[in-house]
């Protein structure tokens, strides 16, 4: 409706995740530099994390558009709850592969026997593996195992994990699995958006879809907006998608603070729980690791606590129609080699500059002073919630 009433091409706050809209905030550059310096090794796992609508399927959607699929040969994987011989069958379909029997020695000899022919082809293989905090750790082991396929001295196959913070937990923390610590070459977590970039996020967005500057926007409005947001994409775009639907219902030509206090209003009102509220669910698996138990629930679900399961919700769905986009985008060769030249430019930029970054990053992350502060202030946030 309100894309009709402004004269825009289409919509420019979907919630799903499209690389057309890729918008190069600070945070998401950073991811990108380490997304280029791990492909480049080629081996080895690269883990980005960040919160649910921090942008992590839409930054790898962006870099899937510039790898070259007569190179790389890439598979993803969205996860539910899987153990170890769950995944391996789950890696085996998302490269095609058909396993008779559909049991765990079958499937790890047709992964193998796949990856030595796509090697043979000239191509590397590349698996992406979403939603990376709902694997159990077997189910990680065994994505370390598959890791040790060669031919010769040539790794085949190379991984990238993507989660929320907890999975940053669960790999910095868990006793067993040093191993697959030891194999992760590049590492980011993604941050909100900061305060200056909001302004710049709304715009870009809006330019994808033709804007001409109708309608226009107070400056209080980005302001306002971070504040309600937190910087986290996903929430910006739910915010301006129902404050453009207020101003074409209005016929406004310009969007200010009171009409986005009135669509925050509105969203905060649909989203109060009744206050006879159920007790939540208490979930009766225990953790897979030595761990002091976790704190009795609160007798009442907490209004944000059922927010954010909403959010999760809603990221789920919306990752797993990404996945769906990103597949059928990697048989798109013209766009890959249209794109081929800008990775390029960037694994050889990220060779120059950010080695001796990494490293450094790399002997931090292994401090045990700044892992127990890590992991402290994490176990503070988790009681606050």
């Amino acid at each position: 409706m309100f894309d009709d009433f402004y004269g825009l091409t289409g919509k420019p706050f979907q919630l799903t995740p499209d690389p057309e809209f890729y918008f190069r905030s600070v945070t998401h550059r950073k991811a990108l530099s380490y997304l280029g310096y791990g492909l480049a090794q080629g081996e080895g796992f690269i883990v980005i994390t960040g919160e649910v609508g921090a942008g992590k399927s839409t930054l790898v959607a962006h870099m899937m558009a510039s790898i070259n699929p007569s190179q790389v040969t890439v598979a993803q994987v969205v996860t539910s709850k899987l153990d170890g011989e769950e995944i391996v069958h789950v890696v085996a379909q998302s490269f095609g592969l058909d396993i008779e029997g559909h049991d765990k020695a079958s499937a790890l000899g047709a992964i193998e026997s796949f990856l030595h022919e796509e090697a043979r082809a000239g191509r590397r293989c590349l698996l992406v593996v979403d939603e990376s905090q709902n694997l159990a750790v077997p189910a990680l082991e065994e994505l370390r195992m598959l890791s040790n396929f060669q031919l010769g001295s040539h790794p085949l196959l190379q991984t990238l994990l993507l989660g929320q913070p907890e999975f940053r937990t669960t790999l910095q923390s868990h006793p067993d699995l040093e191993q697959l610590r030891q194999r992760v070459i590049a590492a980011h977590h993604l941050e909100p958006m900061q305060k200056g970039e909001i302004e710049p996020y709304i715009v870009h967005r809006l330019q994808k879809v033709g804007w001409q500057g109708n309608p226009a926007f107070d400056q209080r409005v980005f302001t306002e907006l971070f504040e309600a947001s937190g910087g986290i994409p996903r929430r910006v775009n739910q915010i301006a998608n129902r404050l453009l639907l207020l101003g074409a219902v209005e016929e406004r030509s310009r969007i200010d603070a009171a009409m986005l206090q009135s669509v925050l209003d509105e969203m905060a009102g649909e989203r109060a729980f009744p206050a006879a509220a159920p007790k939540p669910m208490v979930n009766p698996e225990p953790q897979d690791y030595h761990a002091a138990p976790e704190p009795a629930p609160a007798p009442m679900l907490d209004p944000q606590v059922f927010e954010d399961m909403l959010a999760e919700r809603d990221a789920q769905i919306a990752e797993l129609q990404q996945a769906v986009v990103e597949l059928a985008e990697q048989q798109d060769q013209a766009v890959a080699a249209a794109m081929q030249p800008e990775i390029q430019a960037l694994q050889e930029k990220i060779a120059r500059l950010d080695a001796k970054t990494f490293e450094q990053e790399r002997t931090i992350r292994h401090t045990l002073t700044m892992l127990i502060e890590w992991i402290e202030g994490e176990m503070d946030e988790s009681k606050a919630a």
